[in-house]
C-alpha cells in the first residue's frame, strides 16, 4: 500500500523497521519500539502455518518481523486504543492486511474473544516493573508499557498458556530479576520451560534481558542457549547483534526453528 494512503498524524513519523523492506509508524508521544521487542521476533519459535498472537502488541512492531519468518496468521492484542490504532495503520503501511491484524482489547478477556488452545504460539513483551507507590509524573502510554497497569505477570502467564494449543509455545521477553517469578508461574500454569538466553549489554556485565520460552504440557528439559552480548566495543553492536538487527538473519545464532 502506498504511504500516502495510510494517514500519518502530528507528531508521528515512519521509520525504517530496518529488515525485510519493512516501515513503521511511531510518535514521540508513545511509547516506542525497542530492542527488547526485536530479539523476541528473533528468539521465539514459530510454524510456518497456523495462528499466532502477539499479546501487549503495542504498535504492532512483533507482529511485522514474525511475518517475515512465517506465513502464519498472526494476531496482535493492544489494550491502549491509541497505539492499536497505529498498530493497524502499520499492518495497511506494509501491505499486510491478509496476514496480519491488530486488535483492540484487554488480554485479560483474550479467551472469551478468541477461545482456548485456538493458537500455535504466543509471543509477549509485557510490562516489566510492579505497580509504584505514589504519583508519578510519567506519560500515559510509556507509564503503561513499563508497569503492570492492566495487566499482572499472573495475568499474562495464564492468559497464555490458555490461548495456546498443547504443544504449542509461549516465547516472552522479560528482566532476568523476575525470571524465578516467571518459572514458577509458566509451571504453575502448565507452561514447561523450555529455552532460556540471557542478554548481556557488554561481555563481563550482568545480563539485562532474558528471553524464555516454554511448552504448553511439554516434558522437564531446559535448554540454557549461549549469551548474547549486545555490543563488542563502547558503541558498536556485536556481529550477532547486528545480523538480527537489520536483518541478515531471521533467528538468533545457536538457536535454528524447531517448531
Amino acid at each position: 500500500m502506498d504511504q500516502e494512503q495510510v494517514p500519518i498524524y502530528e507528531k508521528e513519523r515512519i521509520d525504517d523497521l530496518l529488515t525485510q523492506d519493512l516501515r513503521i509508524i511511531q510518535s514521540e508521544e508513545v511509547f516506542s519500539f525497542s530492542l527488547d521487542a526485536v530479539l523476541l521476533a528473533r528468539f521465539c519459535s514459530i510454524p510456518q502455518r497456523g495462528r499466532i498472537v502477539d499479546l501487549c502488541t503495542g504498535n504492532g512492531v512483533i507482529p511485522l518481523l514474525l511475518s517475515t519468518r512465517t506465513k502464519a496468521h498472526i494476531t496482535g492484542v493492544e489494550i491502549q486504543p491509541r497505539l492499536a490504532e497505529m498498530g493497524q495503520r502499520n499492518v495497511r503501511l506494509n501491505a499486510l492486511d491478509e496476514r496480519v491484524d491488530i486488535v483492540h482489547g484487554d488480554l485479560r478477556e483474550a479467551l472469551q474473544q478468541f477461545g482456548q488452545g485456538q493458537f500455535d504460539a504466543v509471543t509477549v513483551n509485557p510490562p516489566y516493573l510492579p505497580v509504584p507507590n505514589g504519583d508519578q509524573n510519567v506519560n500515559e502510554h510509556v507509564a503503561a508499557a513499563r508497569h503492570e497497569l492492566f495487566c499482572t505477570l499472573e495475568d499474562v502467564i495464564r492468559i497464555s498458556s490458555r490461548l495456546v494449543r498443547t504443544g504449542g509455545k509461549v516465547a516472552m521477553v522479560h528482566r532476568p530479576s523476575r525470571l524465578v517469578d516467571i518459572m514458577t508461574l509458566m509451571r504453575q500454569y502448565r507452561l514447561e520451560p523450555k529455552r532460556i538466553r540471557f542478554v548481556h549489554p557488554r561481555a563481563g556485565q550482568e545480563a539485562n534481558i532474558v528471553l524464555i520460552e516454554g511448552i504448553r504440557d511439554g516434558r522437564p528439559e531446559l535448554r540454557m542457549l549461549p549469551p548474547l552480548v549486545v555490543y563488542k566495543s563502547q558503541h558498536e553492536y556485536s556481529d550477532e547483534l547486528m545480523d538480527v538487527y537489520y536483518g541478515h538473519r531471521l533467528t538468533l545464532e545457536h538457536d535454528p526453528d524447531t517448531y
